[in-house]
């Protein structure tokens, strides 16, 4: 890929917003870095951003995704199935020093094509049971975390196939997609952060007990648990500093109930999951469980999803995104969960986060569970808006009150 140095300096720009608004790094902070060897250049420029806030250590995790493949495809089952205790203590180490977490993601959606799912499936349950304590630390928003994206060439050509330049007009539309385009970037961000957390904030005044779904393939009704809480793009860490956990980021989102979601849904864009397409799938839903399942693309691959553990099967968040935002109007399919979710009305299967429930960050699990929050080892979001799809909001006293019409938000 061609960096000019009109790209080197908006990858600058880049790195700079997500160490200084994104994570929020505060002076003799730990930053560590989940990415992938295509992302060195952001990585480079997060180095020296990081260190010019006053960054006590920059800890960088590299992988190379034809070694990951490779091992995906060769290991031992023995070792699939294993996790190190040294990389669960080294994760746990970073959150003991209160060290910001920053994830990159590059990798191609279709990674692990035609790798034996037992394989992939065996991999990700032993990943989200060694890790679990490491997630329940970003769930309940302990530490301060963010999740980005960066092209890879394999990634690229997905998105935009048979073009030479494809890495480059990637790169352009990520770096569009988190305002480096602005006059002033940080500036863009405040205003937007605002925006988003100002719609949560009108959404927990409204208190619904139930949200209703109707779109064509759809139709679902997801109780809300008593005491959830609505969440925008702003989040406040154990330390009380103030991170965006995603950018780039348009949505609103909170807690489904663990039992009371039941219907059907309809996915709306393809999701990438361990390095393979779901497409065209329908979940049907009785008291918070799904029932029945169906695929056009890598139904086998759904199945594995949903056989992770118990909690698979249930809904973890609700989030709200209109159809007619900035990453939406690009008129691009990513295949790439962190942006195409941005883009679209979503829902999640897995693990419910702990701050969308007053008091949720100080609970355990189990009380989670008894206050009817989903708990797993997993978190897989996936997309459900178009201009088709209308929620309606459910009162106590059963009146409703339409949130968003075609699409689009109508309070």
């Amino acid at each position: 890929m061609e960096l000019t140095q009109e790209r080197l300096n908006k990858i600058s720009e880049y790195a700079k917003l997500l160490v200084s608004v994104g994570l929020n790094i505060q002076k003799g902070q730990p930053l560590y870095i989940n990415a992938t060897v295509d992302c060195t250049p952001l990585v480079r420029a997060l180095y020296k951003q990081a260190y010019e806030l006053g960054a006590s250590e920059v800890k960088v995790n590299f992988s190379d995704d034809v070694c990951r493949r490779l091992y995906m495809e060769n290991s031992d089952m023995a070792v699939l199935e294993n996790v190190p205790q040294h990389v669960i203590d080294e994760r746990m180490y970073y959150v003991n020093n209160n060290a910001a977490f920053l994830s990159l993601t590059a990798s191609s959606p279709e990674l692990m094509k035609g790798v034996d799912q037992n394989r992939i499936k065996s991999a990700s349950i032993a990943g989200g049971k060694a890790l679990n304590e490491f997630r329940q630390a970003i769930q309940s928003d302990e530490i301060a975390w963010c999740v980005a994206g960066y092209p890879s060439k394999d990634w690229a050509e997905l998105v935009f196939p048979g073009e030479d330049d494809a890495e480059e007009k990637l790169l352009d539309l990520i770096l569009y997609t988190v305002r480096t385009e602005e006059e002033d970037p940080t500036v863009a961000w405040k205003k937007h952060t605002d925006t988003l957390d100002n719609k949560a904030k009108l959404l927990n005044e409204k208190r619904f007990k139930q949200l209703k779904y109707s779109a064509p393939g759809t139709d679902l009704i997801i109780d809300l648990p008593e005491g959830h809480l609505w969440a925008g793009a702003s989040s406040v860490n154990k330390a009380g500093t103030t991170f965006v956990a995603n950018m780039p980021t348009e949505e609103v989102f909170t807690v489904p109930s663990r039992t009371g979601v039941n219907g059907t849904i309809k996915n709306t864009m393809p999701l990438s999951y361990g390095g393979n397409i779901i497409d065209d799938f329908t979940l049907t839903f009785v008291d918070g469980k799904v029932t029945d399942y169906q695929a056009g693309v890598g139904e086998e691959v759904l199945k594995s999803l949903l056989e992770t553990d118990e909690g698979a099967m249930r809904l973890g968040e609700v989030a709200l995104v209109p159809d007619d935002s900035p990453i939406s109007n690009t008129k691009t399919l990513f295949y790439n969960t962190l942006f195409d979710e941005n883009a679209s009305c979503h829902l999640a299967l897995g693990s419910a986060y702990s701050f969308c429930l007053e008091g949720g960050k100080e609970m355990t699990e189990e009380q989670l569970i008894e206050h009817d929050l989903n708990q797993s080892i997993t978190h897989e979001d996936f997309m459900v808006g178009s201009n088709e799809l209308n929620i309606e909001g459910v009162h106590a006293d059963g009146s409703t009150e339409m949130i968003m019409k075609d699409g689009n938000f109508v309070i």
